[in-house]
């Protein structure tokens, strides 16, 4: 299912969601040859950080609970895996991060030197510069982290939203006009804990963590059905898809691209052909396009609208 996004063949519509795997050629190669149309790096942050410590992820049989910690090796020192992505035959998302807006410019045009085909901004970590706060739950510091990195990049710019949002649509709107080529939703939800009743404390060092799987998809259709209502430009949609009629339901929300993550650890890295061959069944026995499907759960909507993206 060759698809076209913001100018770039992909050769499905799948996403690799940022954070599941790791930086390497090898891998992200062997994550595109098994059906992922457009394979996402590690997020890449401004200083080296080891993350949180062990035990980082819980399995809850419906879905997971991670507090990994954002490890990085920092932007400065990955020569290494650039020099390796520079003959890969295949597109390539770099993840990043910041702790400020200066953290994220900076990492942002250096990365962007390095050849990405697009650059998605996390904008889900802390803010320090707000003391805490999250970039991506407030609409002015969601502009301003936008509209500085796309002044300094010349690839695709995809900015990567919290359902911690109180209102999504609007997040989404505010990056739209900060210069946001495509939206990416949704990062984990949460923050939830787990607690072993046993031992009497969390079960993550952290305490902490973020949701992800099958038990956040409604709100990762919730979201993007709220984004597409908002923006005009391309949606990717993730969160707990793990099946074929998963992506419909997140594309009839809206969503041109599909991501997936934890699926990855429930059906293997063949994951991604598993679920276009799904996709593909289904537009087939239903006799119907991917074109045709995408916003169909916005009737109210011109058709131009729906399929302009």
């Amino acid at each position: 299912m060759q698809t076209d996004f913001l100018g770039t063949s992909l050769s499905t519509p799948l996403v690799l969601a940022s954070g599941v795997l790791g930086n390497n050629k090898a891998i992200l190669e062997r994550v595109h040859d098994n059906g992922c149309g457009l394979p996402t790096m590690k997020s890449i942050g401004p200083a080296p950080r080891d993350g949180h410590n062990n035990p980082t992820v819980i399995d809850l049989g419906d879905g997971m609970i991670n507090a990994v910690g954002l490890p990085t090796p920092g932007y400065q020192n990955m020569e290494a895996e650039w020099a390796e992505l520079e003959g890969r035959n295949f597109p390539v998302n770099a993840s990043i991060y910041g702790g400020s807006v200066d953290e994220f410019v900076r990492v942002a045009e250096f990365v962007c030197a390095k050849g990405p085909d697009f650059i998605e901004l996390n904008i889900s970590c802390p803010n320090s510069d707000q003391h805490g706060m999250i970039f991506g739950v407030n609409a002015e510091s969601s502009y301003a982290v936008v509209s500085a990195v796309k002044k300094v990049i010349d690839v695709p710019l995809i900015a990567k939203l919290t359902p911690a949002a109180p209102d999504i649509g609007a997040i989404a709107r505010a990056c739209e006009e900060g210069g946001a080529n495509a939206i990416c939703a949704i990062n984990t939800a949460g923050p939830g804990m787990v607690i072993d009743i046993e031992a009497r404390m969390p079960v993550l060092a952290f305490k902490k963590g973020g949701l992800s799987g099958p038990m956040i998809k409604p709100i990762a259709v919730r979201c993007v059905y709220d984004i597409y209502r908002s923006v005009s430009i391309p949606i990717i949609g993730l969160g707990g898809i793990t099946t074929g009629a998963d992506a419909v339901e997140i594309i009839m929300a809206g969503a041109s691209l599909v991501g997936v993550g934890t699926a990855v650890r429930y059906r293997g890295i063949t994951v991604f052909n598993q679920i276009n061959k799904e996709l593909s069944t289904w537009l087939a026995n239903h006799n119907t396009t991917l074109d045709e499907i995408r916003g169909a759960a916005h009737p109210d909507l011109e058709t131009a609208h729906r399929r302009g993206k």
